[in-house]
């Protein structure tokens, strides 16, 4: 029997699959800091305001930029709640042995893909496809 190449093979290796699961864990660590932050950063605009000491056009000014700061920060703070369960779910594709196989060719993902984007679940030509 032949060594495998990257071509030929269907799945990645124990120790690939160790190795991912250390750099996506790595990652989940510190989009839970972020999300953490974010969400302690929206509950202290929320406390903060009732304050009613500025007068006229530049408390409605502030206000709206108040607004729109929160908009954001709710925005980002879903987005990193959406990449953590991304996250996660890789770590959950680990275990049962489907990482790093792409959902729609079923070819295994080339494992820079996976370093950039660990949480992926399609090859670049996957991806094309789709865009078109």
């Amino acid at each position: 029997m032949k060594a495998s190449s990257g071509e030929d093979r269907t799945r990645y290796s124990e120790d690939e699959l160790r190795e991912f699961e250390t750099l996506i864990n790595k990652k989940l660590d510190k989009a839970k800091d972020e999300y953490r932050i974010l969400k302690e950063t929206l509950n202290r605009n929320n406390d903060e305001g009732t304050d009613a000491t500025s007068g006229g056009n530049t408390k409605v000014l502030e206000d709206g930029a108040e607004t729109a700061e929160k908009e954001n920060l709710s925005q980002l703070a879903a987005r990193q709640q959406k990449y953590i369960m991304n996250l996660e779910n890789a770590l959950i594709r680990i275990k049962n042995g489907t990482y790093g196989i792409c959902s729609v060719t079923g070819k295994l993902i080339p494992k820079e893909r996976l370093i950039a984007v660990p949480h992926t679940t399609q090859s670049i030509e996957a991806k094309m496809m789709q865009q078109d």
